[in-house]
């Protein structure tokens, strides 16, 4: 079952989200859209306690909940409750927020846009041109981070073509990367940058994206021409930079 992971904003608030290919569905994160809606610092136990309300009102909902593992703000990867938009659309009618609306609107528009860019894939590209262009970056810095994300694809195509896992595997090895450019691991870079769920990329200079572009891209050529057959050999691959 092949997963694709991806940032979503609402308001400028980060929603993590995983789109399944297989099912043709996001799996978004729970505790993600009640830190939205609710506006608590603790959405893990917002979650917790409305999980035990519907279990007894007698809600199956909180029974058919899944988890997938995402990545938190320290840069790991943790198992994660996750809902599809159906039960997300359920479990908002729990959740009093003068945002409920608005809030399901864009989690039907985010559904619709995906099904569209899966026929255009430029459409994808057009996308995250406009987002950054609301957010407030130049076009110099929009033209290198939409460069970095086609080089990050291409790296990522590569580690796939030799069965590297999407999720503990991929984020190792961009690790051993950035830690080979920038001195720094991943996370001691969202640190240095005071970064807890922000994208690293969306906060690096136009010097830095060149830097981890050239790391990755080389890393991709040197993948492609060694041909490493398992994790190890690409963690040999990835340390060479």
């Amino acid at each position: 079952m092949s997963k694709e992971t991806a940032i979503k904003l609402f308001e400028e608030k980060q929603v993590r989200t995983i789109w399944d290919e297989g099912q043709e569905k996001w799996y978004i994160s729970i505790v993600d859209v009640i830190e939205i809606l609710t506006g608590t610092d603790r959405p893990r136990k917002y979650w917790s306690d409305l999980k035990g309300k519907l279990k007894k009102e007698g809600s199956e909902l909180s029974e058919k909940i899944g988890q997938l593992k995402m990545q938190s703000s320290d840069g790991k990867f943790y198992q994660t409750d996750v809902a599809d938009t159906e039960q997300l659309f359920r479990l908002i009618q729990s959740i009093p927020s003068p945002k409920a609306e608005s809030f399901k609107l864009w989690l039907a528009r985010v559904a619709a846009e995906r099904l569209d860019e899966m026929q255009d894939p430029e459409l994808s590209i057009d996308r995250a041109l406009e987002q950054y262009l609301k957010l407030g970056y130049s076009d110099k810095w929009i033209n290198q981070r939409l460069k970095s994300i086609e080089i990050r694809k291409e790296l990522t195509d590569e580690w796939k073509k030799r069965g590297l896992k999407a999720g503990a595997q991929i984020a190792v090895l961009t690790d051993i990367i950035t830690q080979a450019w920038s001195d720094k691991t991943t996370k001691e870079y969202k640190v240095l940058k005071g970064l807890k769920k922000e994208n690293l990329r969306d906060n690096m200079t136009n010097t830095e994206l060149i830097l981890s572009m050239l790391a990755e891209a080389s890393t991709k050529d040197i993948t492609a021409a060694t041909n490493p057959t398992n994790f190890e050999d690409g963690k040999k691959v990835a340390e060479v930079m």
